[in-house]
């Protein structure tokens, strides 16, 4: 199974439509579903995502209610029988990484395979202690310092995920 993820669209600010590279890059890659790990910031966004595939997600910190009614703060999602965690990484303390607010938000959760996030517009894959993959997409619309757009494509096969970041030019 083919996942893509995204984070931190932050649409209209940058749009009213997400970046052709990204929709094309998540077609070419055949995603089957996505992931969206939160700052959507309008409601809009979700059916622009699912129009390419369906989609699962998460609120962040910039998103109004209706979005944190729909998909809260921290769902876990099973995708081809692995769990997968999704959070923002705004919410715990503020003096630990994006990386380890996540991870803590998913503590009590042993048996998730990889926990996707945003927020900090980093882009990373690391596997963490215990075999956990820890993904963060960056961003395909707010760059802020890094060099390129980026968004990441999670493959599970065999009930083993692996993860890719993408980037691109606008």
């Amino acid at each position: 199974m083919r996942i893509g993820v995204v984070s931190d669209t932050h649409l209209p600010r940058f749009g009213r439509s997400l970046p052709q590279a990204l929709t094309r890059g998540l077609q070419d890659a055949g995603v089957e579903r996505l992931i969206h790990c939160g700052d959507w910031t309008e409601p809009f966004v979700v059916e622009l995502l699912e129009a390419i595939a369906p989609l699962h997600g998460v609120a962040g910190n910039n998103d109004p209610p209706e979005l944190v009614a729909r998909f809260g703060y921290a769902p876990i999602v099973e995708l081809d029988a692995v769990r997968i965690g999704i959070t923002h990484g705004h919410m715990g303390p503020t003096r630990i990484s994006t990386s380890e607010r996540a991870r803590l938000t998913f503590a009590t959760q042993p048996d998730l395979a990889a926990i996707c996030f945003g927020h900090s517009h980093i882009p990373s894959v690391t596997r963490a202690a215990g075999g956990i993959l820890l993904v963060n997409p960056g961003s395909p619309t707010d760059k802020r310092r890094q060099a390129r757009y980026s968004w990441a494509l999670l493959t599970i096969e065999d009930g083993r995920v692996e993860a890719e970041l993408q980037s691109f030019e606008r």
